[in-house]
């Protein structure tokens, strides 16, 4: 067993263990796939990423190149998820978080916002990472960081952001009185065709970062990423499940979590072994908020949550990625935790490493499934997705090196990708993991101004995915 296998924290919920014990009452052996070896990437011999043996990889469709109806790849390569394509292929959707008034890409005359440069591309891939066709499915949004797969088949696109005419400028610097709307929404897009462009605004007006789909009550239940400050776990309760009328329709209820009997719970710092809490839901009476007198983009971030949090809600540190599997959404606290002892602290609001949450949405118990001892076991967790056994992925966005880690359900972690350093780009990080139909391909992408996408292959059935 290596050593973050041994290092693991108590966990509760579907995660059980603290050091993992066979029946022979020696240790079980490590979930993980061995030593992560420098790897060639297949599409050109470089390596990008170290994996362990056996496993390869391909990427493609990266920042710069041409999407096959002409237009221009964009950087920042997000939040992802993979569909059941055509003849046994693979369809992606893919963010890209551009922040700032740079213009749309793809067809202006089609975009949300013609000054804001985010949006999502749709791909049509083989497992192994070959294109078949590709191009732009959203534009004219801003910082599209993660989002959500819907089982009608589309994807909840998530905007990391405020800014709009009726706020200050933003801390990168962008003019925002160039911008032609507001922004801070979610989208939805289709996997077959374009987007509609309208936003769901009565889902929220927010720092948005993922979505994750409760098909048995219809809700939708989002996270949101306040770097500096408090952030909240949200649900959208539409008028109609969208899997009876096949898409998410505006009009519904915002609400956010709240510990039952403690209002105001600060879930943010370091949490006790096994800890697990009965929660209930506040309103939030004004979702969309049209700001006047441009307040400052600090200001604006915080005017949804406030609501909640003035009525009890729970606070969080730097909510980031969510997925549903089984009845429970698992979203990452990125900062979440107690400072471990030889860290430093990160900057922005939270000190520690990382926390994983599962929410029972048939019970309404929160419960903690894995606190990060410190930055050597699991430094930031940011994207999440499953594997078909039920494994989290998680992807970090730590300092120095960034891996994808495996956390299984029984609360063993391991590494499985290790970041190959991006020349100018110390900031690029993994994000937008997703198996594929089948659970055959992982795909990534390197969130960086160089980013590009992966596809992974090889014995998943080896380890713990």
């Amino acid at each position: 067993m290596d050593r973050r296998s041994f290092l693991i924290m108590s966990v509760a919920g579907p995660f059980a263990g603290v050091a993992q014990v066979g029946a022979n009452g020696g240790l079980r052996p490590s979930p993980g796939y061995g030593p992560l070896e420098p790897t060639p990437d297949l599409r050109d011999g470089q390596v990008r990423l170290h994996l362990p043996a056996g496993f390869k990889y391909r990427s493609f469709n990266a920042a710069g190149e041409t999407f096959t109806d002409g237009s221009t790849v964009p950087g920042k390569h997000d939040g992802m998820a993979a569909f059941h394509g055509p003849r046994g292929t693979v369809m992606l959707v893919r963010n890209h978080e551009i922040n700032g008034p740079v213009g749309a890409f793809g067809d202006v005359s089609k975009a949300y916002d013609p000054s804001a440069g985010g949006g999502t591309a749709t791909l049509q891939v083989t497992r192994y990472g070959e294109v078949v066709r590709s191009g732009p499915s959203l534009s004219g949004t801003m910082m599209n960081c993660s989002g959500g797969p819907m089982p009608w088949g589309a994807w909840i696109t998530c905007e990391e952001t405020v800014n709009g005419p009726d706020v200050g400028n933003d801390f990168s610097g962008g003019d925002n009185s160039k911008l032609t709307q507001k922004h801070g929404y979610i989208f939805e897009v289709p996997v077959y065709g374009s987007a509609s462009v309208q936003p769901v605004r009565s889902a929220g007006r927010f720092a948005h970062e993922s979505a994750a789909f409760d098909p048995l009550s219809g809700a939708v239940y989002l996270t949101e990423d306040n770097f500096g400050f408090a952030s909240g776990f949200y649900r959208y309760v539409p008028p109609r499940n969208p899997l009876h009328v096949g898409k998410l329709l505006d009009g519904g209820k915002l609400q956010m979590l709240a510990v039952q009997d403690a209002p105001g719970k600060d879930l943010s710092v370091g949490q006790p072994a096994g800890a697990s809490y009965r929660t209930t839901w506040v309103d939030i009476d004004d979702p969309d908020p049209t700001f006047t007198g441009k307040p400052s983009n600090d200001v604006a971030i915080q005017a949804v949550g406030k609501q909640g949090r003035d009525k009890g809600a729970a606070i969080f540190s730097r909510l980031e990625g969510a997925i549903h599997h089984q009845g429970i959404v698992y979203f990452a606290s990125t900062q979440g935790g107690a400072t471990a002892a030889g860290d430093t602290p990160p900057s922005g609001f939270g000190k520690g490493r990382g926390q994983v949450w599962a929410y029972e949405t048939w019970s309404g118990r929160l419960r903690l499934a894995y606190e990060s001892p410190g930055s050597t076991v699991l430094d930031l967790p940011d994207n999440v997705t499953s594997s078909p056994r039920g494994t989290l992925v998680l992807c970090e966005d730590g300092n120095g090196d960034n891996f994808l880690r495996g956390l299984t359900r029984r609360g063993e972690i391991f590494d499985f990708a290790r970041l190959e350093p991006v020349v100018g780009d110390a900031g690029a990080e993994f994000a937008g993991s997703s198996f594929g139909p089948g659970g055959q391909t992982l795909f990534v992408n390197i969130q960086s101004s160089k980013g590009t996408s992966f596809a992974i292959w090889g014995p998943w059935q080896k380890g713990g995915f």
